[in-house]
């Protein structure tokens, strides 16, 4: 009898997670349906549980799922605070506190309508999505192993970056350590009142790996430069910063309409060399060595292409008919749920089953020692 063959669990390249993440929170930009973005939430979730590791870092991505939650409530309670009175179906009435003249055009509470409560939860829940498909990206991505993919003149930005992203992680993963040794204690305090007995071990915990993570820097050379001359430093630094110049004026030059031709391709295209050629020779005074560098294969065009599909797909149904993706407020009507826009999201659900299935441990491979290790010198 024939059978499928089996995939190899391994990691797929944290570029591909981020590009897929990328293109499902661009997505979530482009509509304020919440049947959308509640679809977008789900297939982020869905494809988390999938193909998610044991790594301290995929454990946290509920505590992305509980911001967004806190974004939403914010979002709404904002609006009745400053006035929500701006419909046809008022749902209560708060008492109105006067103002001062100096601040004209602001309200506190008054009339709550349920059209102002309904735009301040699309506009949350649309930020809230978007923080939930970067926190699925920070779950699925090896934050040590996308350091070893930063170039090499923006290495000491991307440390900085990576050791940003894996804070959340590293502290629920401190939080959830704490409390499992106060169960082992036998203490039976919970909620606030065990808050003193989990704050100093987690801030504990946290100092001990600064001091871990600084030592590893040391020992593996960190910041060691080639040598450069003064005037190649400062050629390097009118490229990079005369080229980002020019990307602004360029952008600027293809928004603006009544802009000069030459203030557009031209000058993006002129900038974008410059800072390209500003990158490259600074990232030559960087020594570093990398094992096993990470490959880009078929799964990671085929994960990364699934992120950029979704976003497409409401990028043109924004174009085709928009009004499928901002439901109306006034006249107040049920979001509509066409099938385009649902197709393109869905397909940022295929990672699910086009990435290869993760490692049991990714800090320990059958083949060799660990397989972020990143080598400076």
């Amino acid at each position: 009898m024939w059978r499928p063959p089996t995939r190899l669990p391994r990691s797929l390249h944290p570029g591909a997670w981020w590009l897929w993440a990328l293109g499902l929170a661009t997505a979530a930009t482009r509509t304020t349906n919440p049947l959308l973005l509640a679809l977008i939430l789900a297939v982020a979730a869905c494809v988390v549980v999938a193909r998610r590791s044991d790594a301290p870092w995929a454990l946290g991505f509920r505590l992305y799922l509980w911001l967004g939650a806190i974004i939403v409530v914010s979002r709404v309670v904002f609006r009745i605070v400053f006035g929500g009175g701006e419909g046809d179906h008022v749902l209560f009435t708060l008492p109105h506190v006067p103002l001062p003249e100096w601040a004209a055009g602001i309200r506190l509470f008054g009339p709550v309508a349920v059209e102002h409560l309904l735009g301040g939860a699309y506009d949350g829940l649309r930020l809230a999505t978007m923080v939930v498909c970067l926190g699925a990206a920070n779950a699925l991505a090896n934050p040590k192993r996308l350091l070893r993919a930063v170039p090499g003149a923006l290495y000491q930005i991307g440390t900085a970056v990576v050791v940003a992203l894996s804070v959340a992680p590293q502290l629920v993963e401190s939080v959830l350590r704490v409390r499992r040794a106060r169960r082992l204690r036998g203490a039976r305090h919970e909620g606030v009142r065990a808050l003193r007995g989990i704050v100093i071990p987690v801030l504990e915990d946290a100092l001990d790996r600064s001091l871990a993570l600084a030592a590893a820097m040391d020992s593996r050379g960190y910041g060691r430069r080639g040598p450069q001359s003064a005037r190649m430093h400062a050629i390097t630094g009118v490229l990079v910063v005369g080229g980002l110049a020019g990307v602004c004026v360029g952008l600027y030059g293809l928004l603006d309409a009544t802009a000069p031709r030459y203030l557009g391709l031209p000058m993006l295209s002129a900038g974008l060399a410059a800072a390209a050629s500003g990158f490259t020779l600074s990232g030559r005074r960087v020594l570093r060595s990398v094992y096993r560098p990470d490959r880009f294969g078929a799964a990671e065009l085929m994960v990364a292409g699934c992120g950029l599909a979704t976003a497409a797909g409401l990028y043109l149904t924004m174009r085709v008919d928009p009004a499928n993706l901002y439901p109306s407020l006034s006249p107040l009507a049920w979001p509509p749920f066409a099938p385009l826009p649902a197709i393109a999201i869905l397909t940022g659900l295929l990672p699910a089953w086009l990435a290869p299935p993760p490692p049991k441990d990714t800090e320990v491979t059958p083949t060799g020692p660990r397989d972020d290790a990143v080598v400076i010198g």
